[in-house]
């Protein structure tokens, strides 16, 4: 499947993608700790920082667990991933000397995501955003507070070939497409077309 960008981008947005195949050897912890700090310099609002991570690897003790947390189909293939991350923000933040609601949390826990992935991949690792999961089941099993919420959980790992995945995956172990701007790019109002055009500086 093709994923040529209809503008001119750096190849690392085009080349990040969400395999199922992994081939299950362990990841380094420089390559965790690469990850994790290209994380830590999303930006949030107020520098609230909510992204919070919880790491359990292939073998650990905690293994078992996370695998537990994820729907049948999911645990399918990730079973094979060398770590499962589970991606928690904390729902308040500080704001002028005083605690409150943190409007964005998910939003800027979203950036530090994209960060992790695209630093991964730049490692030779790929990533995988799991939604199906017990969020429930993982927030009393990790001890995770009741301000903070889940959002996702991520399987990292090298790519695996086709027969590491069961068949069931095989036809959607491809790179997806993308809708163009046209779609979700408006000017000046929701659903108006933007008009891409050469302003002349003020």
């Amino acid at each position: 499947m093709s994923r040529t960008p209809d503008h001119p981008i750096e190849p690392l947005f085009v080349d990040r993608w969400s395999p199922r195949s992994f081939s299950g050897e362990p990841i380094p912890d420089a390559v965790l700790h690469s990850a994790f700090e290209a994380a830590r310099w999303a930006p949030s609002a107020y520098n609230g920082q909510p992204w919070r991570f919880i790491v359990a690897r292939n073998g650990d003790a905690a293994w078992p667990l996370f695998l537990g947390f994820l729907t049948t189909r999911n645990r399918e293939w990730a079973q094979r991933a060398s770590a499962l991350i589970a991606v928690v923000s904390n729902t308040l933040v500080e704001r002028r000397g005083e605690i409150v609601h943190n409007g964005s949390h998910s939003f800027d826990t979203g950036a530090a995501w994209a960060n992790f992935a695209h630093q991964a991949l730049l490692l030779g690792w790929h990533t995988h955003g799991i939604g199906g999961f017990d969020r429930e089941g993982a927030r009393f099993a990790l001890a995770i507070p009741e301000d903070h919420a889940i959002e996702t959980i991520v399987a990292i790992g090298r790519q695996g070939t086709l027969d590491t995945l069961h068949a069931d995956f095989h036809p959607q172990e491809a790179p997806s497409t993308r809708r163009p701007l046209v779609d979700f790019v408006f000017e000046g109002r929701f659903g108006a077309p933007a008009i891409p055009q050469q302003r002349s500086a003020a």
